[in-house]
């Protein structure tokens, strides 16, 4: 029976040569393997799995002693990403043994790494989303009001980039959305192709009349005191957002304009679109502690998925406790 070593080796040769991997991956496989062998060197034996006292041969490894292995990783602090490749690797070694006929299953197989703690979505306090929302920019007014247009969408609706870009002037059987002006309403096709209606406040609606107002022809037959029958025949199918050429904004585009924003509003981190719906959700939960009315504004199918902004609320509550409560404030030592 060839040795631990020995059979690393040949696993090693093979992927080597016959995969021909590069090798940075295949030393990265040496030290995922050397870890095995060391596991199993340190693992009791009980009889029929190896040498009493000696460790556990890797043909005699079960599925029991991956878990246990992943156990002991995972206490350690070593990472769900991280033990999931180092799985991997281990996997594809078992599979190897079992087309030389050497085990008769994968010990590794039915195996799964810790599940990874979901990070916690990145919103904005209050006070840094207002000033990011109140800036103006030096940009042209053309550029001012379309982009203050859009972040107030985004803030204040919850919108997401695709719903935003998807807006078009008026109402139509071909319009993914668009705003009501008089019921101050966005109508929204979001996931999963549903339909949904959030209230547009008062600040985003004066931004969306400075943008109608200098968007170009056919915009301003969507401001307040115009019926939807009349604008029908004038520009239903256009773009509300729309780039210097006429074409409809893309995702991509709102992006890198709003990084560009909060760069020149001296934001500590970058602003992306989806951070303005993240502080949308985390500022009106701290508001009201409706969860359900939150998961409807954001149209989320799960109350699950809102839950997330829960954590948010707490860190929020958590940091005021640690600012204002006597009992919060460490006393230095003299």
């Amino acid at each position: 029976m060839q040795t631990d070593s020995a059979l690393i080796e040949g696993y090693l040769e093979h992927v080597r040569v016959e995969k021909r991997l590069a090798a940075r991956t295949v030393e990265l496989y040496a030290l995922d393997l050397a870890k095995l062998q060391n596991f199993a060197a340190a693992a009791s034996s009980p009889a029929g799995e190896g040498v009493a006292g000696k460790g556990l041969a890797l043909l005699g490894v079960k599925s029991h002693h991956i878990r246990r292995w992943v156990a002991v990783m995972h206490s350690g602090g070593r990472s769900g990403r991280g033990i999931a490749l180092i799985l991997s690797g281990w996997r594809g070694f078992y599979t190897w043994l079992g087309r030389q006929g050497l085990v008769d299953s994968n010990p590794v197989q039915d195996v799964r790494s810790p599940k990874a703690p979901k990070p916690l979505p990145k919103a904005l306090g209050v006070d840094d989303a207002v000033q990011f929302a109140d800036f103006q920019s030096d940009d042209d007014a053309w550029l001012e009001a379309r982009d203050s247009a859009m972040v107030e969408l985004l803030y204040g609706s919850g919108l997401r980039v695709g719903e935003l870009v998807g807006l078009d002037v008026v109402a139509s059987a071909q319009a993914k959305g668009w705003i009501d002006m008089q019921a101050s309403e966005a109508h929204v096709l979001g996931k999963g192709s549903k339909r949904r209606s959030v209230p547009v406040g008062a600040t985003a609606l004066r931004a969306l009349e400075r943008w109608l107002a200098l968007r170009g022809p056919g915009a301003a037959v969507a401001a307040p005191g115009h019926t939807v029958a009349r604008v029908r025949s004038v520009d239903a199918s256009a773009a509300l957002f729309q780039g210097r050429h006429g074409t409809r904004l893309t995702a991509q585009s709102v992006w890198q304009r709003l990084q560009r924003r909060s760069l020149q509003a001296g934001m500590a981190t970058p602003v992306h679109p989806h951070m303005l719906r993240h502080s949308f959700a985390s500022h009106v939960l701290q508001s009201s502690s409706d969860l359900r009315g939150v998961q409807e504004l954001l149209g989320h199918a799960n109350i699950s998925t809102t839950q997330v902004y829960t954590r948010l609320d707490f860190q929020h509550l958590a940091k005021a406790y640690d600012a204002a409560h006597p009992r919060a404030k460490v006393k230095k030592s003299p």
